[in-house]
């Protein structure tokens, strides 16, 4: 495996090419200074649109200013991900937010005068003026937020506050990407190193029990004794989101959550609750790893090593790139025909090395290409993880390339859904295509244990954001003690009672950055369950459902989520999908208990 001391070691190709983006920090200086002009030039609409004509100028400023800001923002954070320890790249990002407050301020007149119109009156602007009927869906459902909206002055208060109310998440930010330093873990050679996230991902599925047990120590080490530093971080977002969510009038913060997607809250509460009911085969699961590692107690350090012994698969990034590309053909020649540009032109940065920003992600740049994020190890894992980023990127391109500006964003619910199908045809050509009856093993083993990770952890995850927030909405505090209560509580009811728990179970909260987005974890599951439903299908070589999930990943937000998914043929306000998916993961785990 490749080892990086610096990011100058990393092989070009194998570097994102921000020059897509800007040549030069001239280039982008020169838009950081259009855009501050542009919202000022918005600014001036407030109060002076009359009619038609002004409306659609003000909206085509607005999404001009939009596209380039976007870019701006894009090549800041891209620049900071690369070694978040560079403060020049930070004051970049830093000046890109501070500009972003800004312009909320000049546009928060906006939202308040379109929803003191009457709708009659709106639509008399859209028949006036041709240039709105582009924006005419995106008007028209702005008006589901009227009982949301505050006074002008209030809005335009709200929106200066918007970089203090940030500060829990970016606080938590630099803490778990930047200041955080692992404990020591013992190398082959018996030196004592410093634990990366990189290493900890290979370690903790290491055969040897001791090693696994050291690199789980080392890696909770800084989370433990930063718990309550992280405690007040979390409390501080739960807080805020729950204060905004009364603010602007929503029942809930998890209503204010699922608003946006106009998702129903019975369809999360349907999630866990159809989760919950059908916990057995993942108990049995956690019952089997015991029996199968001969253990006399299981820990939380051994629910992640692989229960076949003796399978250490290297895959280099060059095989993982032309795996992929085997196990997607499915999906068709212009998908396929994509992703080999992805690699040929640089839209992925590949490795890990100091600074950068940990995990993975793809950040799709309207008219520019998608950018995706890796920190590849040269394992299974990483190769899962290639496949399921470009999942999204193949997502974002297609949406950019069919949908105009205003539609080609697709909301986070449904981007779950291109990733996890991704993975579920790399795993079912896996197994087709292994011959070796403990390779097999092995590779079923690693589809139940990512069943449990996208789809039961993310269930408790959601599970736990809920619980938080009813918490502070009833005023009741949120503490250490509170957090790690409820965490507790939960891991166990999700894992079963087989498990002996570390003190450092109950912490598993404080290393979570998805808790400062809420109520977005649960997507994963749901996308989950839309992904096997659909990607079964795929793989079978079913041309409809093929023609429907070709024309979904066109679809960016032209339809909301679950209208988008019902027309590939997955109804998520009915525990049908659910119900589905966790009847295969069943059937996975009495296939593994045979074995």
């Amino acid at each position: 495996m490749n080892t990086y001391k610096s990011r100058d070691e990393v092989p070009l190709d194998e570097k994102w090419n921000l020059a897509d983006l800007y040549h030069d920090i001239n280039q982008w200086e020169e838009d950081l200074q259009k855009v501050e002009g542009m919202a000022i030039k918005l600014k001036e609409f407030d109060g002076q649109i009359h009619d038609g004509k002004s409306l659609y100028q003000y909206l085509k400023q607005s999404e001009e200013l939009s596209y380039t800001f976007n870019k701006a923002y894009a090549f800041a954070m891209l620049t900071v991900d690369q070694d978040t320890r560079v403060t020049e790249s930070q004051s970049l990002l830093d000046r890109a937010k501070q500009l972003s407050v800004k312009i909320s301020a000049a546009t928060s007149f906006f939202m308040p005068f379109l929803l003191s119109l009457d709708e009659e009156t709106l639509k008399n602007y859209i028949s006036e003026e041709k240039g709105l009927e582009y924006f005419e869906e995106d008007l028209l459902d702005s008006f589901r937020y009227k009982a949301h909206v505050l006074s002008k002055e209030q809005e335009e208060l709200l929106s200066q506050l918007g970089e203090a109310l940030s500060v829990p998440s970016h606080t938590y930010g630099m803490m778990n990407n930047a200041d955080i330093k692992f404990g020591l873990v013992t190398t082959d050679s018996g030196e004592k190193v410093e634990l990366t996230r990189g290493m900890y991902a290979k370690l903790i599925e290491d055969e040897d029990r001791e090693k696994r047990k050291e690199a789980y120590k080392a890696y909770y080490q800084p989370y433990v004794q930063l718990k309550n530093s992280i405690a007040s971080t979390l409390a501080g977002a739960v807080k805020n989101n729950v204060t905004m969510a009364r603010l602007r009038h929503y029942p809930s913060a998890l209503e204010k959550g699922l608003f946006g997607d106009n998702v129903p809250r019975d369809v999360y509460e349907n999630l866990i609750l159809t989760t919950k009911k059908n916990i057995g085969p993942m108990h049995r699961y956690t019952s089997l790893r015991k029996k199968k590692l001969k253990l006399d107690e299981l820990r939380q350090y051994d629910l992640s090593v692989p229960l076949v012994s003796g399978v250490k698969e290297e895959i280099p990034y060059e095989e993982a790139y032309e795996t992929m590309l085997k196990a997607l053909a499915p999906l068709g020649g212009d998908y396929i025909d994509a992703l080999k540009m992805f690699k040929k032109s640089r839209f992925i940065d590949v490795r890990e090395t100091p600074g950068k920003r940990s995990g993975a992600y793809n950040l799709g740049v309207y008219g520019v290409h998608p950018y995706i994020l890796l920190n590849h190890q040269d394992n299974l894992d990483s190769l899962f993880t290639l496949v399921h980023e470009c999942g999204h990127g193949v997502h974002s391109l297609l949406s950019s390339k069919h949908q105009p500006q205003i539609t080609a964003r697709y909301s986070i619910f449904v981007a779950e859904v291109a990733s996890t199908v991704n993975e579920v045809l790399l795993i079912n050509y896996l197994l087709k295509h292994q011959t070796d009856s403990n390779l097999r093993t092995h590779l079923l083993n690693h589809f139940i244990d990512q069943y449990k990770g996208t789809f039961f952890t993310q269930v408790m995850f959601a599970e736990f954001e809920k619980k938080t927030h009813e918490l502070a909405e009833q005023g009741k505090p949120l503490n250490v003690e509170v957090f790690s209560g409820i965490y507790e509580d939960l891991f166990r009811e999700y894992n079963g009672d087989e498990i002996v728990f570390d003190d450092e179970v109950k912490y598993g909260w404080t290393r979570i950055p998805h808790f400062y987005r809420p109520f977005y974890v649960y997507k994963y599951a749901t996308g989950y369950a839309s992904a096997i439903h659909l990607a079964t299908r795929i793989f079978e070589g079913d041309q409809d459902t093929l023609a429907t999930y070709l024309e979904f990943l066109k679809s960016g937000s032209s339809d909301y989520p679950l209208e988008l998914l019902k027309k590939t043929g997955v109804d998520l306000t009915t525990p049908e999908p659910i119900e589905n998916a966790l009847k295969q993961f069943n059937k996975l785990v009495e296939e593994f208990e045979q074995i």
